[in-house]
């Protein structure tokens, strides 16, 4: 498989090796807990090895776009690391409450369908075991969506700048943020939260959600400092983050409609209708 033809199809890619990493990990943590268990006298059964890892690792799949939220909300970036750091560690807190609490539940159903009853244990002291597994797994989770973004610019052949002293830096041609001044005020606008954009005279108003921000710059400028795994240009007039696409509607004079996810319809140009078609399909 082609770059090109990852990148395009690169959601359902990500969906499906998110599974199977999920079911491998089951797998070798039942085996794990099993083994443990074997050379001794273990009242449990096999299948109940096979519950509770397999409950806990389905809630942590479950919980994974949290985490993808909040670093949204708390990106970790050179500007902000320090303090995003200590909210994100912070926020390790609810996120093991709400996977210990959703696990339990589902063992609880679980063990009654096979007609017996699950204990958790003393809460303080099994959770406080719990939150020290699950500190690790946010860590793990949340670094790994980080390293899976360099390798997807490395796979772009884009550069990834670094410091002096061999640090990776942000780089300046794809800012995690842009610097509006509306209204006599000014305004940091977080890239990740623009759904489209629209050129207006000498300026592109940026969308996100029922906010409108215009910037003085050029669609073309614009556009190379945004993401091309995240924004691709379907229109002289507009640009468009890809996940704020619900549906394409092809038009019969060979041009084509989008409808947003918000509702808003934007016009695909003949020019731009292959090069988005390439984006979300394979070649």
């Amino acid at each position: 498989m082609t770059v090109q033809m990852y990148l395009a199809r690169r959601r359902q890619i990500e969906i499906v090796l998110w599974i199977l990493f999920l079911i491998v990990l089951w797998l070798v943590q039942f085996t794990v807990v099993y083994l443990e268990h074997l050379g001794g006298e273990s009242r449990f059964q096999p299948w109940e090895f096979l519950v509770w890892e397999g409950t806990s690792i389905f809630v942590v799949g479950l919980l994974f776009p949290l985490i993808l939220f909040w670093d949204r909300r708390f990106p970790l970036n050179k500007e902000t690391l320090a303090r995003h750091l200590i909210i994100h560690l912070l926020l390790t807190l609810p996120w093991s409450l709400l996977h210990v609490v959703a696990m339990v539940a589902l063992r609880t159903v679980i063990y009654s369908l096979e007609g017996g009853s699950y204990n958790f244990g003393h809460w303080g002291i099994e959770f406080f075991y719990e939150y020290l597994k699950d500190f690790r797994t946010y860590g793990f989770l949340l670094g790994s969506v980080y390293f899976y973004r360099f390798l997807l610019r490395r796979m772009q052949s884009e550069p990834v700048p670094r410091s002096h002293d061999g640090r990776l830096t942000d780089s300046v041609e794809r800012p995690e943020r842009l610097l509006i001044k509306k209204l006599g005020k000014e305004f940091l606008v977080n890239v990740r939260d623009i759904e489209w954009v629209e050129a207006a005279g000498n300026y592109v108003n940026l969308h996100l959600g029922d906010r409108i921000y215009p910037l003085r710059d050029t669609m073309a400028k614009l556009l190379e400092r945004l993401d091309p795994v995240e924004f691709v240009r379907v229109h002289r007039s507009y640009i468009v983050r890809l996940d704020s696409i619900a549906e394409i509607t092809p038009l019969e004079s060979g041009d084509a409609r989008i409808c947003l996810k918000g509702g808003q319809q934007i016009p695909v140009s003949r020019r731009y209708r292959d090069l988005l078609k390439a984006r979300l399909k394979p070649n």
